[in-house]
């Protein structure tokens, strides 16, 4: 029996995407590894777990441990996602084919705090054989370091079993979701106030916005939402595995994602799986998923109010939209397809890496 090809993830065991990634390549035929600084259990994936990362700076002093750990797996492949932690240790292993995946604010925002993060940011994309990002601003955004490795644009996809449409009828009211984690990125008090608009306008809509993610503003929120007499318009439902946010999107019209900084958002396109109304920030990531005039700037909270008013009041919009969202999923967005496509990266990979030298 031919022994399968062994591909060494490092990463957050603790991250949804990061399961999903080791189960797709598992049922793809390939034996998978992680180094992790932040384990919890993934079926059949073998974990080396590093000290606690609590500051930055600390991924400085895990590369010696990750560098022992990769050469201990000796895995064909390691593929490292984040590229200004784990893509950074990654580098420092000296073990290739490397391969390195950007997630979002390691490339558009990180880089650009001070000059000596974008010179470590450059120098560890330089040391990578394979690139890839989940939206065109990180592929450009990664090519502006002129990295010698390819870059290709392989995004999360959306499991279609699990998130599809429900019929429109059977949705109550107006409900509205965010999907967003509850962290100053992602603008939540922003959604808040422009539900509290929109109530305050339509009394009479029985709107209410479901808030999932969980976060560390969970307080702030909360008394966000008392401040403006939200309480019985608005249910805190934190962090929720697959089936639940399923749940929650089945009852709902319209979604809103209004980070200040994101590439390619998975709840995006799960909720446009879903066949809802998306309202998202006017990012280059969104603008190319979403029609134009559903896009609105950075924390306006009127300009978001006035799009959620106009989707509760022509129901025919919002669920024209909602059906256009779930046609474009169904065609360019399905998980399978682009975790298809990653796999094959990894066998010309696999296939090429006795044609040449290591890296150092």
């Amino acid at each position: 029996m031919t022994e399968r090809p062994h591909l060494c993830l490092l990463g957050d065991a603790t991250s949804p995407h990061i399961q999903r990634w080791a189960r797709e390549m598992q049922n793809r035929g390939w034996r998978v590894s992680l180094v992790t600084a932040r384990p919890t259990p993934i079926k059949g994936v073998d974990q080396h777990v590093l000290r606690p990362v609590r500051r930055s700076v600390q991924w400085l002093l895990r590369a010696g441990a990750a560098r022992r750990a990769i050469a201990a797996l000796a895995p064909d492949i390691v593929h490292a996602h984040y590229t200004t932690s784990y893509g950074y240790l990654g580098a420092r292993a000296g073990r290739h084919p490397l391969v390195m995946t950007a997630w979002g604010s390691d490339l558009l925002v990180t880089p650009h705090t001070n000059p000596w993060m974008r010179w470590l940011t450059g120098w560890t994309l330089r040391r990578a054989d394979l690139i890839t990002g989940d939206s065109q601003s990180l592929v450009d955004a990664a090519q502006g370091f002129r990295p010698a490795a390819p870059v290709h644009c392989i995004h999360w996809g959306v499991e279609l079993a699990r998130f599809a449409p429900v019929p429109w009828r059977d949705k109550p009211g107006f409900e509205i979701v965010s999907l967003r984690s509850w962290e100053p990125n992602y603008n939540v008090p922003t959604i808040i106030d422009a539900v509290a608009q929109l109530h305050a306008h339509r009394p009479d809509l029985p709107v209410h916005l479901h808030l999932l993610g969980g976060g560390s503003m969970e307080d702030v929120l909360r008394a966000q939402v008392a401040a403006r007499g939200l309480q019985d318009r608005v249910s805190f439902h934190g962090r929720q595995d697959d089936a639940g946010m399923a749940r929650v999107l089945a009852r709902c019209k319209v979604s809103v994602s209004v980070p200040t900084q994101d590439a390619t958002s998975v709840s995006v396109l799960e909720s446009m799986a879903c066949g809802l109304a998306v309202v998202a920030t006017q990012l280059q990531a969104n603008a190319q998923w979403l029609e134009p005039h559903w896009l609105v700037p950075e924390r306006s909270s009127d300009a978001l109010a006035q799009a959620l008013a106009v989707l509760a009041q022509d129901g025919s919009t919002a669920e024209a939209t909602g059906q256009r969202n779930a046609t474009l999923i169904q065609q360019q967005g399905d998980r399978q397809q682009q975790m298809d496509r990653m796999d094959t990266l990894y066998r010309e990979l696999y296939g090429a890496r006795a044609l040449g030298p290591q890296k150092n």
